[in-house]
């Protein structure tokens, strides 16, 4: 059996306030084209559909005509497709039952009550089964009523939540078995502080999303989603596939694609990276500005200038030639404000210190900054 592996669509999503439409219509286009071309027998999208809960119609639209597309370049294909973190589960979860009796699996929810488990698509090959485990995103509140709350009546963590929705998973580990999975999985080795987490990725407080990979394991592959750069948890074979389409600046330089998974007997499994170019790159460019200038580009683009070379036309000059500039940014700026607030020194007074790194004040901050120094002096 051989299917392909796409995640955090990211539909709807603006880049610095670039509105990138286009380029999604254009990278979902590639996607239908290696469909056709390569014809494998399902297509799983594991999360993060929408860039936001509430999609504009525009983003519907899209997506509307991805799925028709996909099933009219290979009409035999099953697709299932997740909800992730910036999905709303409820509209992902809508006519479920009703489309999964044409090979479309609309996934939005998890088991919520003690009689719901983990939605499955079965599948057969000259090898026997191969069964695909449709798990959404999960955030412990939902799964409360299946299994309740802690001693000190907390939500169980996340990684807890989803440890027990699969351990409760009769799970055949002679047959192979695929997880569809959108949650934050921490590498096998790794703190969750060492993993390369993108701009454009949520990220919470103190990681209290993470799961640790050692639940995989009794998976023969995991198609994840949730982490846009492509990752690999336990090996080729448990991986994220990272965003089709750069949704940050700090995505630039990457290589986007597709993974294609081919099932083989239990125990063999091949994977090949379908590399997608999309129609502009998101890229950083960096010199002085005749070294910019001669750089000129239609893509996604953040100059950063490392001479003081600028005029009032500057700008100007620059986005000329970059039609789809993103910022500017100054090097040197950057630098001699990074050199002031070195200078703190304890030669100077605690007004000096706090003008420093506080920058300009105007009379009324002055008097103020003033105030709360010469009251915590008298304390």
């Amino acid at each position: 059996m051989r299917f392909f592996h796409i995640s955090d669509l990211h539909i709807g999503l603006k880049l610095m306030n670039k509105d990138l439409s286009e380029d999604q219509r254009y990278i979902l286009n590639e996607i239908v084209k290696e469909v056709g071309l390569k014809k494998p027998d399902a297509i799983v999208i594991a999360g993060d559909i929408y860039n936001n809960a509430v999609p504009s119609s525009d983003a519907i639209e899209i997506f509307d005509k991805f799925i028709s597309k996909l099933v009219a370049a290979a009409p035999a294909m099953s697709v299932m497709v997740i909800s992730g973190n910036h999905d709303s589960a409820v509209r992902i979860n809508q006519f479920r039952e009703v489309l999964s009796g044409h090979n479309l699996h609309l996934i939005g929810l998890p088991p919520r009550t003690a009689d719901e488990f983990i939605e499955k698509a079965e599948f057969c090959d000259e090898y026997g089964k191969v069964n695909f485990y449709l798990l959404p995103f999960v955030r412990p509140s939902f799964v409360r009523n299946v299994f309740g709350l802690e001693e000190n009546e907390n939500n169980l963590s996340y990684d807890e939540a989803v440890r027990r929705l699969i351990d409760r998973e009769n799970i055949d580990e002679n047959e192979r078995n695929v997880l569809v999975s959108h949650q934050y999985y921490v590498p096998v080795g790794k703190n969750p502080e060492e993993v390369d987490r993108m701009d454009s990725e949520i990220i919470t407080v103190g990681n209290i999303d993470m799961v640790e990979a050692e639940v995989l394991q009794k998976f023969d592959y995991a198609a994840l989603g949730h982490i846009h750069k492509p990752l690999k948890v336990l090996g080729d074979c448990h991986r994220y596939c990272g965003t089709p389409l750069a949704c940050s600046v700090s995505e630039a330089g990457q290589t986007k694609g597709i993974v294609m998974v081919e099932l083989l007997e239990k125990g063999r499994i091949n994977t090949e990276i379908i590399p997608l170019k999309p129609l502009r790159e998101v890229r950083v460019v960096k010199g002085s500005l005749d070294e910019v200038l001669d750089k000129a580009s239609d893509d996604y683009v953040t100059v950063i200038l490392t001479d003081e070379a600028a005029d009032t036309d500057t700008g100007d000059r620059i986005r000329d030639k970059f039609p789809n500039l993103l910022e500017i940014r100054k090097e040197v700026v950057i630098r001699r404000e990074y050199e002031a607030l070195t200078k703190i020194s304890d030669e100077l007074s605690e007004i000096d210190n706090c003008r420093i790194f506080l920058n300009e004040l105007n009379d009324k901050e002055e008097s103020l900054l003033t105030d709360i120094i010469n009251g915590l002096k008298g304390v």
